[in-house]
């Protein structure tokens, strides 16, 4: 099969696979991140953990797994770094001993100032008007309620 011609099969081209596109992206965009949120000391992880506690104020590990598409095993190691670092409390409810409930500290009530202005200064980095881009976020938002509902039918 050496040095032979392979007949191109558009389909299996990964230009044209939407996955490849949106994985790359995502990668690419989280490499943009990565300077606002060193700044902060924190992950791209731990960042959108505390955008769901700065939006809610306090959840279960459960609303927070929904919330972020992930599961309890890949939270909990997260969420005790974020601990560690004093941005949150974990803690056991009262009324049901099974639910862990996350709430920010001081600490990571303060960061949510210094995080204000990532949005804007992300939209400013890749060029992109407010148009367009929650143009994309509603395309992506209508996009990932589809393959979620997709992949809880094949369950």
């Amino acid at each position: 099969m050496k040095d032979e011609a392979i007949t191109p099969m558009p389909q299996l081209q990964l230009e044209n696979q939407l996955c490849f596109t949106i994985y790359a992206c995502s990668r690419e965009i989280t490499k943009l991140y990565q300077p606002y949120l060193d700044k902060l000391g924190v992950t791209y992880s731990q960042y959108l953990v505390l955008l769901v506690l700065w939006e809610r104020g306090s959840c279960t590990v459960s609303q927070l797994g929904e919330a972020l598409y992930l599961d309890s095993g890949t939270l909990t190691p997260l969420l005790k770094r974020i601990q560690t670092a004093g941005l949150i409390v974990r803690e056991r409810s009262i009324q049901d001993e099974r639910k862990v409930i996350i709430t920010l500290t001081e600490a990571g009530l303060k960061l949510r100032d210094k995080a204000q202005s990532i949005p804007e200064s992300m939209q400013k980095d890749i060029c992109i008007s407010s148009e367009e881009f929650n143009d994309l976020l509603t395309q992506f938002n209508h996009l990932l309620e589809r393959v979620h509902e997709t992949n809880r039918k094949h369950k």
